[in-house]
């Protein structure tokens, strides 16, 4: 019986060690639904706020251009918020921007662009990053 407390006492402060150590995760999110968009921002600050050692990026490209848009973003106030955390980054795809005509100018403020949202998450992929899918 002792042996058996002793195990779960190792096991339940393995656990919780290993929830303190920094992680960097890139969040990827194409879908058009705002509901994601909504789901997606609340993942990120939930995230950014339980673990501000670690690093996060959210990847914005195809479909869910509409989510970084300040005059049209149902996740916008969100968003603008996140953003100024300093370990949060929020990105759209460049060739998603040139695909709906957007600038720079049409973004929330602080979100940047890459290239290609693909490769981006690929590269933080192999650079040992997690990897969520925001899907519905």
């Amino acid at each position: 019986m002792k042996k058996a407390i002793v195990w779960i006492l190792l096991l339940v402060s393995g656990f919780a060690m290993a929830q303190t150590e920094p992680i960097k995760v890139v969040f990827d999110v194409t879908s058009s639904n705002p509901d994601v968009h909504r789901t997606a921002a609340k993942h990120l600050r939930l995230m950014s706020e339980a673990y501000p050692d670690s690093e996060f990026e959210l990847v914005i490209y195809s479909g869910a251009f509409k989510m970084v848009d300040k005059k049209s973003s149902v996740a916008g106030e969100t968003l603008s918020e996140i953003v100024k955390n300093d370990n949060v980054s929020i990105v759209i795809c460049q060739q998603t921007m040139k695909r709906h005509e957007m600038s720079m100018n049409d973004l929330i403020p602080g979100v940047g662009s890459v290239p290609d949202g693909i490769y981006e998450i690929i590269m933080k992929q192999k650079a040992g990053w997690g990897y969520i899918k925001e899907a519905q």
